[in-house]
């Protein structure tokens, strides 16, 4: 099993960090294997002193510019940030590893959407009280997470976090009619997100049947 874990640099290891030259480390690339413009990564193992550590771990750290508005840290030098990770995983390039490792980002933002969902405080007393309540958030999320990753494709809602889809979209004022035997939603036509929906809708409604 392999594993990767950020932790916070001390001050030692960004002063043996400061002696490192440029020419060690390689540029960083995005997740369609394309270089990241300001963003470099270097395998920092035989930089470091890890002595006190785990056998055959390796740490790798990456430096690139914040993004606008972004507070350095005072660990961070030459005003690029420094962040880094520790890995048991021998193989692989540099390049390869950082990007392996930031994608756990997605996971950290479904547990904090789930937590703003409800599930930081249990409601009810009893344990399987809890664990059913808790079943339905989680399924709530998922249900949400799959209408914006396939319904909004092309939009920046599809990142968008529980609170602010709730306040745009969920707040749409809406009923159901029926006619000929078919259920029709007729969402307000005032509603600034109103024809967002509509294309997600269709787009949902035009995907294959699972098999």
């Amino acid at each position: 099993m392999s594993y990767s874990i950020g932790f916070g640099l001390t001050h030692a290891m960004v002063t043996a960090l400061a002696g490192v030259p440029d020419s060690a480390c390689s540029v960083a690339v995005d997740h369609a294997e394309k270089v990241r413009d300001g963003a470099s990564v270097i395998d920092a193992t035989g930089v470091l002193d890890l002595t006190t550590w785990p056998t055959g771990m390796r740490v790798i750290i990456r430096k690139e510019r914040p993004h606008p508005g972004a507070q350095l840290r005072f660990n961070d030098s030459d005003g690029l940030r420094l962040t880094a990770f520790a890995t048991n995983t021998v193989r692989g390039q540099v390049q390869d590893l950082e990007l392996q490792h930031r994608r756990r980002a997605r996971c950290e933002d479904r547990i904090r959407s789930a937590k703003d969902s409800g599930p930081t405080n249990f409601p009810l007393h009893g344990f399987d009280q809890n664990r059913i309540w808790l079943t339905i958030v989680q399924l709530a999320l998922d249900s949400m997470a799959w209408t914006q990753m396939l319904g909004f494709t092309d939009h920046e809602a599809r990142r968008s976090e529980p609170k602010r889809v709730r306040l745009r979209l969920f707040s749409i004022a809406a009923r159901f009619t029926k006619h000929a035997r078919r259920v029709f939603l007729k969402l307000s036509k005032t509603a600034t997100w109103s024809v967002l929906v509509v294309i997600a809708l269709t787009r949902l409604a035009a995907l294959p049947a699972p098999a």
